[in-house]
């Protein structure tokens, strides 16, 4: 059976569900996406791989990342190989040197392990199939969208960080963005970083 290959787009707030968020995930050769829902938990440690933030104390899939670096374990692929009911089940395809094991594991972790190992994200035709759309991109936006417009936003409130930290030099927000990832307010450091990014891009 061929594989497709997924790429991470972002994360957003599910409008379906109170207090979750839908993890999209993008064809890498077609326009096809697969939202699928996953907890906050799961979603915050997505996003701060995406956003490249390095929090203060490891969070589990660091640990899990730390762990098998140190036994010589590497995630060289994960597989969405079945949707059942709404529900993804997805399997870390993993090697030792020696040999190579399948485990099975929640598409949130799969997903987050595939960040930090820095592998690829495989799917089925007959799950994109079932579970794919396709979203219309405005044509005149032509850059690829950042994780961090996805992360944190809700359909009713769009928050506007950069309005609040206008009047901060880039020094403060710095030092702002180390006390935001200190205090483990890793929302406020992805907006932190923004409005950093966008200066440098315009200076």
């Amino acid at each position: 059976m061929s594989k497709i290959k997924l790429n991470v787009l972002g994360i957003s707030y599910s409008q379906t569900q109170s207090g979750a968020y839908a993890l999209v995930l993008a064809e890498e050769d077609g326009e096809r996406r697969i939202p699928i829902i996953i907890g906050g938990f799961e979603a915050q440690a997505i996003a701060i791989q995406l956003e490249g933030l390095k929090p203060p104390r490891p969070l589990t899939h660091d640990l899990f990342l730390s762990f098998a670096t140190a036994f010589g374990i590497t995630i060289k692929e994960i597989n969405i190989y079945k949707l059942e009911e709404g529900v993804f089940y997805s399997k870390l395809i993993c090697e030792d040197g020696h040999k190579h094991m399948t485990v099975d594991a929640r598409t949130s972790d799969a997903i987050a392990l595939a960040l930090r190992f820095n592998c690829s994200i495989y799917t089925t035709e007959e799950i994109l199939a079932k579970s794919g759309i396709v979203i219309d991109i405005e044509p005149e936006s032509k850059e690829k969208p950042s994780p961090s417009k996805f992360f944190g936003e809700t359909s009713s409130k769009k928050r506007k960080p950069s309005e609040d930290l206008r009047n901060y030099s880039v020094t403060e927000l710095k030092e702002m963005l180390q006390d935001a990832i200190k205090n483990e307010n890793y929302e406020k450091a992805s907006d932190i970083r923004d409005e950093i990014n966008r200066r440098n891009k315009n200076s």
